[in-house]
Parts: C-alpha cells; structure tokens; sequence
C-alpha cells in the first residue's frame, strides 16, 4: 500500500463508510457525488448492487461484458441522462464510518468483475484490485487488521 493523498479524482468514485461489523458483515452508508444521502447497506452483496447500479447510470466504467440471467440472456443498460453532481470531493471526503472509510475507485469492468485501487483513509494507504472479490479481501484484512489493533476484536 502507498500513500497517495486525500482525493476521489473520478466521476464513479464511492466513499465506503464501515460503521459495524457483525460476525463479517460489514454495515454503514456508502456515499458517492450523485446523491447528498448517504445510502445504507448491510453486507458487500448490496455495496456491489448499489456501486453496479451507479456506473450503469453513468455508464463508466464501460462493462466489458453485459450481466447474464440464469436462462443465459444477457442484459445491457442504457446510461441515465441528467446524472448531475450534487456532492464535490471535498464533502464526499469529510464523510467517516466508526470503524473505517474507503475511498473505491474502479477504473475497469472487465472480463465480469472490477479492477481498480481502493484508499484506506485513515490510514492514507492505497492498493490496487483486480476483482471485487479481491476488493472484499482488502476491506475484510483491513478492519481485522484494526480490529486487532484497537483490542476490540473482529466481529464486535
């Protein structure tokens, strides 16, 4: 992980706010430019429906590949117009979560995943993905990490 300063610097940038963990799933509001609410979640299953919604909206990331159906129909959206910025970078990052804050930037959809870098920034430290599911690992050993750092345990 290195230093790379507090900045968002993409029009699909989302700022993760973890105010809980209970027993592995993560809870708190995410936030990004298009929306001054926060939007709550309850586990990574609905960051990645809500993120996914987003940059079909704006449709960037480009989708390498358009989302398949259980029946193998492929399913293709269209980019929202009037997607208008109601929040600038400088508001997105002044937003915390109790037990972190990422900053997720995915630059890439392709072959039916992310790539892209995610910033702890409590700490200022960032690393680069190159899935999601990768990206959940990062987020999971990160709060573990500072779970056993502060002494309050993953999971409480």
């Amino acid at each position: 992980m290195g230093a790379t300063g507090r900045y968002i610097g993409t029009p699909n940038g989302i700022v993760l706010c973890v105010c809980r963990n209970d027993r592995g799933t993560i809870e708190g509001e995410l936030y990004h430019a298009y929306c001054k609410e926060g939007i709550p979640y309850r586990g990574y299953e609905q960051i990645i429906k809500i993120a996914e919604e987003l940059f079909n909206a704006l449709g960037f990331p480009h989708m390498g590949t358009g989302d398949r159906d259980i029946q193998g129909y492929t399913h293709t959206y269209q980019k929202k117009e009037g997607m208008t910025r109601v929040m600038a970078d400088d508001e997105l990052l002044e937003k915390h979560g109790d037990m972190g804050t990422f900053v997720i930037r995915v630059q890439h959809r392709q072959h039916s995943s992310w790539q892209g870098r995610v910033t702890y920034l409590d700490e200022d430290k960032t690393v680069y993905f190159r899935s999601a599911l990768e990206l959940i690992k990062i987020i999971d050993g990160t709060l573990d990490r500072v779970a056993e750092v502060d002494g309050t345990g993953a999971g409480e």
